[in-house]
């Protein structure tokens, strides 16, 4: 068979609407990336402590576009302050804005500096905004036949677009034309401000019509032709509702009109012929990099610019009157992203290996398959990547792999696609030709050729998300070991600070746009599964999947070192994918018996229930209807406590205002809520789990994601094991039908308070240490030392509010919040908490200290080193910087908690198997694990199992496991 060898540039052009041909003109709406740039990096600071993380995402920004885009004329275009000619028309307009963040406040005059550095244009005008300027230079530009390009992805500025101007979204790094304002619209550009009109904006208190979104207004303007139009004729509008609205707000409507029309006429500060991009003073430049810490940015400068002897000893001066040495094109190829994107995350970058081109090659013989195996064995270490029909592992049929052994150079080895008109595929297929598409390598020889290097010691398997190829690998017959993962290097280094995708982290660290699956499949109704993707188009979205997997591998890993995470990657996340992979494989019995019983009571209930929300509301309505439920408690029942949404103009029924309102007394609020619950256990579970159950298995793989939380904790899928509510009777029911099979057991074995045990240990809070130590009731000791009686006079009332207070400062609870959880005063409950830190004062004194490290980092640490990023937590609003420091607070613990179980997960395969026990483990719910068990087996690996947990962690406080073991998850538990 031939072969088909693909080469493709390193990093791809913008996607989107082609550049028009002239002296285009790049207009960078300076103010709106700033607040990108500001919320899509984790915090920052440079050597003196100033914080750059705004400065570093500003500047990557405008590197990317001279060194990608080449582009000459260019200019950077700032708010000059809040108040405009708008404010004039209308007071209010952006009146509600919060204060930038602390931490952003510094940054503006920084990246003022990074356009001056670069001798850049940098443009404001008082009295108008950045829109504004960049509208009126698009507008100069174009009557002078240059194309314009907005560099933003501001939805107010793309009423602009068109004859000759779009715009790039530099974060997406992609084109936006006239197709893509439509599709966010649903108008065309030159139709934008009369939606806007109506629709408003609530981000810059531009009031529009009360009630009317963009999706009306835009069918609404569509059929008139214009907002005047419109409004002129609003009273043909058939809808009471809303001509009523029109007709009230039509002057409001005006109003709106004039805030987000952009002036095109603007006073300009620099004239447009001069918006072009000029040679930067080079030790100026070198000067200011050093400060912002910045320091392999440097190195890369300074050695571009020594080549050119921009920056050698004694070079010899320009002569007075002559033009200077252009070296612009030395200060891009240093930046080009090609070559170099520094990471996120670091203030001073390190280079990313990746080459300027690639070659990807598509195996149709088992000869060059046998050469890359070959290439893979010399090297040592083979990035892989599978290709399936399915997401879920446990379903998916192999279509093709990839693998690549150094940055740039990948193969694909298609071995099931199928013709365009070949049917589905099911189950594995190890013959036949079932529609195959020729030039495939059958499966059974892929097989047999891969498996020995899969399964060489020698040889490291890299992979983004391996725990998925690994159990596709081994459902087709091949086990791969020693694995590395670059998804859960990038988890380990940067937690919860952005996504771990592949596609993602590509575009990160190597500046590189991959191709994703929809360019290759299509979407909605025109998807195509992935085995009937051609050939060629198929080789060159895989293989890059492996190159670009393995680039990440060689930029990943060495940080791991400089940033002290091997430990935590090495011993606690790289090897549970192979243990989790197997947890998956396993599944766990569901009984479709139970379930269907379970659907058929939960039916009927949900009759009575339903029939006595109509009772009490004194008509029948639609109970799952939001709106119709607001009108009958608020309008019909005159219950109290109704507030409409602005935006939709119906009575929130959301479930805070329903138990407001049960909590008063009022028995419909309650039995809604009832209705509600019963509703999602039967749709989500009843009825759905029987969905989820593997006809080749007869057993439900839920999967697990292991890079999904931001503190460490996996999360569950298809179905969500983690969710089942178990404080509920109908909740536990559920667990019910999770059964063993004949000749064994469940057993669920799960640690005891293991997040108050963490923070009695973690904030040295010598009383609760002590209750554990000495096996007291923690809950009784709480409240002998809160309430101030002994621990023999504590009654359950007692212990019950003890106990919630304890769980609740976990969490960061407020006087309010544990009121309604008491049932009490708010007075009372604030008196709680107060007399709670008051006697463990030990713990108010760990919060603090745990929020003022958030707030210098930008992260808290659980014991074992595990980053958790928090967002938000220098936030100027109130109640958003509340809640990263409750967040910031529980963050360690419960990511502890995690890592706890997570060592523990680890450790019991080993032991299990040491011990001849043949448990079976299926699943992890937080704290919990559950195993299968030959009823023969079940005390001895109960035992064990408790021993292994337990010693997972040394802890000033004893750890300790419970175990309980059924027929069922429920009689486990």
């Amino acid at each position: 068979m031939p072969t088909d060898t693909t080469t493709a540039t390193e990093t791809a052009a913008p996607k989107g609407t082609p550049a028009a041909d002239g002296n285009p003109l790049y207009l960078v709406d300076g103010s709106g990336f700033i607040f990108r740039a500001y919320h899509a990096l984790p915090p920052l600071s440079r050597p003196d402590g100033t914080p750059v993380n705004a400065v570093l995402g500003f500047s990557n920004m405008l590197l990317k576009l001279l060194a990608d885009l080449k582009a000459q004329a260019v200019a950077v275009v700032f708010d000059s302050k809040r108040e405009n000619f708008r404010s004039e028309i209308y007071a209010d307009y952006k009146a509600h804005r919060p204060e930038p963040p602390e931490d952003l406040r510094p940054q503006f005059a920084l990246i003022r500096e990074a356009v001056d550095a670069f001798n850049l244009p940098c443009l404001e005008l008082e009295g108008y905004e950045a829109d504004d300027l960049i509208a009126t230079y698009a507008r100069q530009a174009r009557a002078l036949g240059r194309p314009v390009t907005i560099v933003s992805s501001d939805k107010d500025l793309m009423q602009l677009v068109g004859d000759g101007i779009r715009m790039l979204d530099p974060m997406k790094n992609k084109y936006i034309g006239p197709d893509e304002v439509f599709e966010k619209f649903g108008v065309t550009p030159d139709k934008v401000v009369d939606v806007q009109a109506l629709a408003g904006d609530s981000v810059d208190n531009v009031p529009g019509v009360p009630g009317i979104g963009v999706k009306t207004a835009a069918q609404l303007i569509t059929e008139y032709g214009s907002l005047e139009a419109l409004l002129e004729r609003a009273g043909e509008i058939k809808q009471a509702g809303r001509r009523e609205k029109l007709q009230t707000n039509a002057e409001l409507a005006r109003i709106s009109k004039k805030l987000v029309q952009l002036e095109e006429n603007a006073p300009v500060p620099t004239p447009v012929e001069e918006l072009v991009v000029r040679e930067p003073d080079h030790r100026k430049l070198v000067e200011w990099l050093k400060l912002q810490g910045f320091r392999s940015i440097v190195h890369k400068v300074e050695a571009e610019l020594a080549k050119d002897g921009a920056l050698a000893d004694g070079a010899a001066p320009t002569p007075a009157g002559a033009p200077a040495p252009d070296r612009t094109d030395a200060v891009r190829a240093a930046f080009n992203a090609r070559n170099f994107t520094p990471a996120a995350p670091r203030a001073d970058g390190v280079p990313v290996p990746s080459p300027d081109s690639t070659e990807y090659e598509l195996v149709q013989t088992v000869e060059q398959l046998q050469a890359w195996v070959d290439k893979a064995m010399e090297a040592g270490i083979v990035a892989v990547d599978t290709e399936t029909d399915s997401l879920h592992a446990m379903r998916a049929k192999l279509v093709g792999l990839s693998l690549s052994v150094e940055p740039g150079k990948a193969c694909y080895v298609p071995v099931a696609h199928k013709k365009p008109d070949a049917g589905p595929s099911g189950g594995l297929d190890f013959g036949g030709d079932g529609g195959l598409l020729p030039g495939q390598i059958p499966l059974a020889d892929v097989v047999r050729v891969l498996s020995p290097m899969l399964a060489h010691p020698g040889v490291l398997k890299v992979g983004h998300n391996i725990k998925y190829d690994l159990t596709v690998f081994n459902r087709h017959g091949m086990a791969v070991a020693p694995v590395d993962d670059t998804m859960l290097m990038s988890y380990v280094l940067e937690g919860g600070a952005h996504g771990h995708g592949l596609k993602e982290l590509g575009q990160l660290y190597c500046g590189h746009t991959s191709i994703t699956y929809d360019d290759v499949t299509g979407t909605g109704r025109n998807r195509i599964s992935f085995d009937k993707v051609p050939l060629d188009k198929a080789c060159a979205y895989a293989a890059e999947d492996a190159d670009v997997t393995l680039r990440l591998y060689r930029y990943l890993k060495p940080r791991l070192v400089r940033e002290r995470q091997v430990t935590l990657y090495e011993t606690i996340e790289r090897p549970l994918p192979a243990i989790i992979a197997r947890m998956e494989q396993e599944g766990v019995l569901v009984d479709r018996a139970v379930l269907r019983d379970m659907s058929r009571d939960f039916a009927e209930r949900l009759v009575h229930i339903e029939a006595d929300v109509h009772k009490l509301a004194n008509r029948s309505f639609n109970v799952g209807s939001p709106k119709q439920l607001g009108e009958i408690l608020f309008d019909e029942l005159k219950l109290p406590g109704g507030k409409k949404s602005s935006k939709t103009g119906a009575y929130s029924t959301d479930v805070t205002v329903l138990e407001a309102l049960a909590e008063q007394g009022h028995p419909i609020a309650q039995r809604v809520l009832d209705w509600r619950q019963l509703t999602k256990l039967k749709v989500t579970y009843t009825d759905a789990l029987a969905e989820e159950i593997n006809p080749e298995t007869g057993r439900v793989h839920t999967h697990f994601a292991l890079a999904a939380t931001n503190t460490g904790r996996l999360s569950s899928s298809d179905p969500n094991v983690q969710n089942i509510p178990i404080r509920t009777e109908e909740g536990r029911k559920i667990r019910a039908a999770f059964v063993a099979p004949e000749g064994h057991k469940l057993l669920s074995v799960d640690y005891s308070q293991i997040e108050l045990r963490l923070v009695a240990d973690m904030a040295g809070i010598d009383a609760l240490k002590e209750a554990f130590q000495n096996g007291i009731d923690v809950h009784a000791a709480t409240a002998a030392q809160v309430f101030g009686v002994p621990v023999d006079k504590v009654d359950s009332d007692l212990r019950r509010k003890a106990k919630t207070i304890n769980f609740g400062i976990i969490y960061g609870i407020s006087g309010f919040g544990l009121s309604q959880r008491l049932g009490i005063p708010q007075v009372e409950a604030t008196l709680y908490i107060k007399k709670y830190l008051e006697r463990f004062w030990q713990l108010g004194q760990y919060m603090e200290q745990t929020k003022e490290f958030a707030r210098q980092h930008g992260f808290v640490c659980t014991q074992f080193g595990r980053r958790c990023t928090i967002q938000g937590i220098r936030d100027g609003k109130g109640p958003q910087r509340a809640f990263a420091e409750r967040q910031a607070i529980n963050a360690p613990i419960q990511g502890t908690a995690a890592d706890i179980i997570k060592r523990a997960m680890i450790r019991l395969p080993d032991a299990l198997a040491a011990a001849k026990l043949d448990a079976k483990m299926l699943l992890q719910v937080h704290d919990e694990l559950l195993f299968e068990v030959p009823d023969a087996q079940v005390e001895e690996t109960a035992a064990l199992v408790k021993r292994v947990m337990e010693g997972a962690a040394t802890l000033g406080v004893p750890l300790e496991a419970e175990a309980g073991w059924g027929h069922s998850w429920a009689a486990a538990h």
